[in-house]
């Protein structure tokens, strides 16, 4: 459990730095792969083999930092270190499908631990839960309404379908902002577990609060940009209750 002192003073320095008086919450924008499921370790696995099967190379550590990224935007990062330019859009296809077959072939994601609970214990205070993910992996998608019933609704998703440029660009936590009723940052959280979400959330102007599920240092985390930081989706649950006081009612 952080304590409250960290919260306060995490509360306060984003208020300063925003220049705004205090939090009106009316949302919390959620990233998807290793914030609700725990599918990183597939995703990076699955981006290693497919970048070797087409001639490239993808460390797995360093998939974790791409994370957050349209496909198309690490297939091109990579196409463009290893082969000297970008990917034609039919290479991208057939690469993005390539990694979307391996990615299926691997046990089913869990849900993290945690998350549920958060999820539920958001919409009974009145927030509305907003979806933020890079992600286009349908089969994780597909399963948000099974695992999280009655949480997200397709008008309060943003995918790597409906952005241009995608994570570390604010583009997609402005976009959740908008469809979640055309909200301003005082008006949401962010929660994410990767450097080029957190920045995104930073970037858009939002409390960007950090969970960090995988294998980077808190300081990478914090070092992109997040307010507040717990080590995992579970501590963040357990810490809920006195945590979204502090965030509504702290003022400068």
């Amino acid at each position: 459990m952080i304590e409250e002192s960290i919260i306060r003073q995490s509360v306060a320095s984003y208020l300063a730095e925003s220049h705004i008086s205090r939090l009106d919450l009316k949302a919390v924008m959620f990233d998807m792969d290793g914030v609700l499921f725990d599918s990183m370790k597939y995703h990076s696995a699955s981006w290693h083999e497919t970048m070797k099967h087409f001639g490239m190379n993808l460390p797995r550590e360093e998939a974790y930092m791409h994370e957050g990224r349209t496909g198309a935007s690490t297939i091109n990062i990579v196409s463009r270190r290893d082969r000297g330019h970008e990917a034609t859009q039919e290479e991208i296809e057939k690469i993005y499908a390539y990694k979307a077959q391996l990615f299926n072939q691997y046990p089913e994601a869990q849900p993290m631990e945690g998350a549920k609970e958060l999820l539920n214990k958001v919409k009974a205070s009145g927030l509305i839960p907003i979806l933020v993910t890079g992600s286009g992996q349908k089969s994780l998608l597909s399963r948000l309404e099974s695992n999280f019933p009655g949480i997200f609704t397709p008008e309060h998703a943003v995918t790597s379908f409906d952005v241009k440029y995608g994570k570390p660009d604010p583009e997609p936590y402005l976009m959740g902002m908008k469809k979640g009723g055309n909200l301003s940052p005082q008006n949401a959280i962010v929660v994410e577990n990767a450097p080029l979400g957190i920045e995104a959330g930073h970037k858009s102007g939002c409390f960007t609060i950090a969970v960090n599920t995988g294998p980077l240092p808190d300081e990478v985390l914090m070092e992109a940009g997040a307010n507040l930081l717990y080590p995992s989706m579970e501590q963040l649950n357990n810490d809920w209750e006195r945590l979204l006081p502090i965030l509504q009612t702290s003022m400068i």
